[in-house]
Formats: structure tokens, sequence, C-alpha cells
């Protein structure tokens, strides 16, 4: 027996199961955390994520071996690139101050399945991301000791040799990860309490640096006995801004927490822009001073800070050093631990994830179970696997939310908004066709409300005040085709067309060369061509009108930022190696299994779309009558499982009786 191929209609349904967006609450402000984080304790948290191990291990590993004391420049290029994927996040933990960052970011904007795989690589991300911090605490605090907590370990407890495990069980790691998830678990207030104690001191110790690195400069190391400024020259700048951009990763904690902010409409965007800057700052300063203490080519890697303050006879200032560089670590723990569970427990709440991680504490008003979990896989995870195979999964994670937030901030720019589309008659009258009109233009139609079929009997293109999405009236005479289109229709389509150009052309940059060995004239010519896609999908987006100016924090320059921070994204991400691709598709094989297995039936939009479906009435026009005589109310089918033909001519043939 053969079995039935899916008809069109049926695949059409699917798709649109796939890309069905989330329907925002009418008062977003409403929520069962508390509310209690101030600007101020928002500025902290990003600081916290931002800066950490990166400060005392990353200044060194790329002044020595990548760009010399050259990596001022690097890291203020990849600051601009940061602040370009911070505004897109602030814009919308402004407008959507909801949990769940670039996952419910997606989700109300490009559709289901890209935000549910963009929150089971956040997942993941945090998760790796925390139990690396913590082995980097625990082999920083045992080298204080002379390695003697390392040793005790593999004298009494025995060593592994297995791949993907590390040499040892690392217990200092996965007991700091459960005393930090207990701490998590007592609410947002004591969480930011203690981020703020942890952060004091490393700004403290930072400041303490700077000053001290000032003091015993040596401007001398930047001259041209020792290699000069740049040794490495641009490709040294370049190559070090690739990896300072990583440095930065750690400001969605900020949107992350919007859900939990007293005023998240000023506190976000003002404590993403602060923390982003004195993250900026500090990065620069200590990277100006270390390689003004000694020469660059004396740098140890692993503990630049504390050896150049040993080099110069100032060994006691390698403990202030090490007491920075682990509260520094603590406040990077706090961060993951923080956002990690908000991540879940926003895909749980929606439905795409195991319902009981949704669960908030009557008393606490956090997600309990989804942080005592977690904080457990994430301690597991810092016991016994070795970290530094899959570190890199960092990077392609968190260049996937950025480049997805980006686009989602244009989708959503030229979307009408909520009130538009619901309350505004002019407006309704642009929406899409509902599925019984696609059945022929002599049929009855349907719609949800009456107040919408008024204004479609009537098509008007020209409107006095146009929408969201529609083509702007200053390039009707030259454009008038993409009038035809329904808001936002056409930026939709330009969006695609603007990141498989920003694709094409990124992988001609990295792979054309070397591992593609084009001819000079086809390098060039595929060059120009993707180019000139990219330039026309952003004027294409550029003619359509945009939503009006709101009260909330927007990004500037849409589409352009927007469209850069997608081009700079993909770009980093095609220059990770291939293992960190493959390891990171078995990762989203997983996803779609637990997708496709629970969270598409599960999830709330579909409950809701299933609800419509039975409860809603519906009108029926018939175009070759007067709309008094023919507008009729049609009851609710009882079996909605009849397919979408038979309804339509059970209508007609009930209005034609009735005629």
């Amino acid at each position: 027996m053969v079995s039935r191929l899916p008809r069109s209609a049926e695949l059409t349904r699917f798709c649109q199961k796939l890309n069905r967006v989330k329907t925002l609450e009418d008062d977003m402000m409403e929520t069962a955390f508390n509310r209690c984080l101030t600007t101020f304790d928002l500025t902290l948290l990003g600081v916290g994520g931002m800066v950490g191990s990166g400060l005392y291990v990353l200044t060194g590993t790329v002044a020595k071996d990548i760009a010399g004391p050259a990596i001022i420049i690097s890291f203020i290029i990849a600051a601009f690139a940061s602040l370009l994927a911070a505004l897109c996040y602030a814009e919308f933990g402004a407008h959507v101050p909801k949990t769940g960052s670039a996952y419910m970011f997606t989700y109300i904007s490009v559709g289901e399945i890209w935000a549910f795989l963009i929150g089971w690589n956040v997942i993941l991300e945090y998760m790796i991301g925390g139990a690396a911090v913590a082995r980097a605490w625990s082999g920083y605090l045992d080298s204080i000791f002379d390695h003697k907590i390392k040793n005790f370990t593999e004298t009494h407890v025995g060593t592994w040799s297995v791949p993907f495990l590390a040499h040892y069980p690392d217990f200092l790691a996965s007991g700091i990860l459960l005393i930090a998830t207990a701490f998590i678990s007592f609410g947002a207030r004591v969480s930011s309490w203690l981020n703020h104690v942890f952060s004091a001191i490393s700004m403290g110790v930072i400041l303490f640096i700077i000053v001290m690195g000032f003091i015993l400069a040596k401007p001398q190391n930047w001259g041209p006995a020792e290699g000069g400024f740049a040794p490495y020259g641009i490709s040294g700048i370049m190559g070090g801004t690739a990896t300072c951009f990583y440095a930065f990763v750690g400001f969605d904690v900020i949107a992350a927490s919007s859900e939990e902010a007293r005023n998240p409409q000023k506190a976000v965007p003002r404590a993403i822009a602060i923390s982003l800057g004195l993250a900026t700052g500090a990065y620069i300063l200590v990277s100006t001073v270390l390689t003004l203490m000694v020469p660059w080519k004396s740098l140890d890697p692993e503990s630049a800070l504390a050896d150049a303050f040993f080099q110069r006879g100032y060994s006691w200032a390698g403990f202030i050093v090490a007491v920075g560089s682990i509260c520094a670590m603590n406040t990077v723990l706090l961060s993951n631990l923080f956002s990690l569970p908000r991540i879940v427990y926003a895909m749980a709440e929606d439905g795409l994830f195991f319902q009981v991680f949704s669960r908030v504490h009557p008393h606490t008003q956090v997600p309990v179970v989804a942080i005592v979990v977690f904080g457990i896989l994430m301690s597991v995870l810092a016991l016994i696997f070795d970290l530094e195979a899959l570190v890199q999964f960092l990077s392609i994670g968190t260049l996937l939310a950025y480049t997805f937030v980006a686009a989602s901030v244009i989708v959503l720019r030229f979307q009408r908004g909520k009130s538009q589309a619901s309350n505004s008659p002019s407006e309704s009258g642009n929406a899409p066709p509902t599925s019984a009109e696609t059945i022929g233009a002599s049929e009855p139609k349907e719609y949800e409300s009456f107040s919408d079929k008024l204004n479609l009997v009537g098509k008007e293109k020209a409107q006095s005040q146009r929408e969201p999405g529609q083509l702007k009236a200053a390039f009707d005479p030259y454009l008038d085709f993409l009038s035809d289109f329904y808001p936002g229709e056409v930026v939709t389509v330009a969006v695609i067309i603007l990141m498989v150009s920003a694709l094409c052309l990124c992988s001609i940059l990295v792979f054309g060369k070397n591992q593609l060995h084009l001819p000079p004239w086809s390098y060039n010519l595929l060059i120009t061509l993707f180019v000139l896609a990219f330039v026309f999908s952003l004027a294409l987006i550029g003619v359509h009108e945009q939503q009006k100016k709101k009260q909330t924090f927007q990004l500037p320059l849409v589409p352009l930022t927007p469209a850069l921070s997608i081009l700079l994204n993909i770009y980093l991400m095609l220059k990770l190696n291939y293992m960190t691709w493959l390891r990171f598709s078995v990762w989203l094989i997983a996803g779609l299994l637990v997708y496709f297995g629970y969270g598409i039936w599960h999830s709330k939009e579909n409950l809701r779309e299933a609800q419509g479906h039975v409860i809603s009435a519906r009108y029926v026009v018939f175009p070759s009558s007067s709309l008094e005589e023919t507008v009729q109310t049609v009851q609710p089918s009882t079996q909605p499982s009849q397919g979408l033909d038979e309804t339509a001519d059970g209508e007609e043939e009930e209005a034609e009786a009735k005629r």
C-alpha cells in the first residue's frame, strides 16, 4: 500500500507552523518574576559578564602571539563590532521587556523553529561557558597553591585517558558551581547583591593595575627596538580583533534580565551602553599598561599581569592580581548561572521545552527547577569533561544569536505594531488574506471580523498615511508594482536576500583564494556580484516605511546598522574551524529532535491556533452583490479536522440556498 503524499495545502500549513511568531500579551510588564533590578544592578551584571578571565588571560595571549602592543586597536575595533550587536539587543530589551534574550527576540519577529534553535544553542553556550570558567577558576586557584590540589586529586582519585574527558576530575570547579547555584536560587536580589560584591573587588583591582601600570610604564617598550607598536601589521591587528571580539560576550545577560528590571524601557539600553563602555575602557587601559610595563615579547600568556609585576620587582602585586582574577571569574559564573535558567524558563513557558522548567518559586520568584537542574548539569560538565575541545561552541552559538537578533530588528521595524494591526481600520485593510481567500476570487471569502471586511471590500492603494512595511509615497511612480504586496512582505524577502548575499560574500572572502583557489577575475567578479546583491537588498528595505519613533530606545540607521552586524557575525562564524561546525551540526540535530518530538506539539501558539479555529466567528462576502445584502454570519465547523476545500464548498452551498 502506497502512502499518500502530503498535499500542497498540508505542506503550507506545516511551514506556517514552523514560522509562526509569538503573540505578546497586552500588558508586557506583568510577570511572575520580581521586578527589583535597577539600572545600576543591570550595569554590574553586564560588566561582570564581560570583564572576567579574559582580562587576565586574553590580553597577554593576544599581545604576545597575535597583535603586539597594537592589541589596543584590536580592542577598539572589537568594541565597535560588539556595539552593533549590543544596540540590537538594547532595542529589543526596551521594546519587549520579557526574559529570553535572543530566543524571545527571534520568536516575536522571525519564527518559532528559528527561535527554538537559537534558544537551544544559547543553552549550550551558557553551560559550556560556565563550566569552562569554573575550571579556569579552579586552575588559577590551584596555581596559587603550587598545584597541590591537582596533585592530591591525581594521587588519591586517579587519572583518565578517555577522549572528551578531563585528565582528572575537577571537584573544586564542580563545587564552586553548586555553591553559586544555591545562591542564585535565593532570588534576583541576592544574586545581584553577590554580584555587586565581586564586581566591586574586581573593579578595584583593575583600577590598581591601571594606576600602578602607568607609574611603571616605559614608553620605549613601544619603540623600534622592541619591534614597534604594530609588529604583526594590519593582519595581526585584525586577527587580534577576531579574538578580542569574544571578550565582550556577556552583555546579553542584561536583555535576559529585562523581565526583572523595574523600568526596562530605560534601564536596559542604559545598562548595555554603560557596561559596554566600562568593559571597553578596562580592556584598552589594561592592555596599554601591560605592554608599557614590560616588552610584549616577554609576556607570559597564562598569567601576563601577575608576571609583568613580578618582572618589575613587585611580586606582592601578583597576590592582588590573583584576588581580582578570582573575583572576576566569580562574576562571570554568576552571569552564566543567572541567564541560563531564564532562557530555559522562557522556552518552557512558551511550551517549546519541558513544562516543569517553567515553574516559578512563589517566595523567591525565580525558576528554581531550571536553576537547580542546569546548575547540576553545569557542575557535571566541569567535573569530568575536557572543555577545551568544546569551548569553540561558545563562538558559534553567540555569533548565530547575534545574527538572528540583528535580522529580527529589521523585520520588526518594518512590521505593524500591535495597536496598528488590531485597532486601526485603515491599516487592517491590508491584512494578508485568510485561507478561504485562496480558493478563488468568485467564491466566498472568510475574515476574522466584520470590521476587517468593511475595509477590504474597497481596496485602495493610495492612503494618506502609510503603514510600516508599505512602499514610501515618494517611490510610487517608480516602484508601483511593489505596492501590490502586503506590508512587510517585500522587506522579509529582502532580509533573506541580504543574509544569503552576506553568507556568499563572506564565503568568497574566507575561502575564495586558499581553499577554492579561484582565479583573480572570478574572485573579483563574485565579490562584486554579492556586494551588489547586498546593497540591492538594503535599498529594497530602505524604500519602505518604518515604524514611527517610539518612546523606547530605537537602533539608529536601520537597516544599515543591523546589516553590518549580520555581515560581521557571518564572517567571524566562517573563520571557525570545520570541527566546530561538525560538533555544532550534531547539537543542532539533537535540538531538532527535541523540537519535532515535543516543542511543535506543546507550543502555546499551536494551542492558541486550535482554540481560535473552533471558537471564532466568520463572515462570508460574495463579491457579486452589495455588502449589506450578502454579509452573513457562519458558525464554526463542529468538525475542524475536515479539509479546507470541504468547508469552503459547504459554506458556498449554504449561502446560495439563502440567496
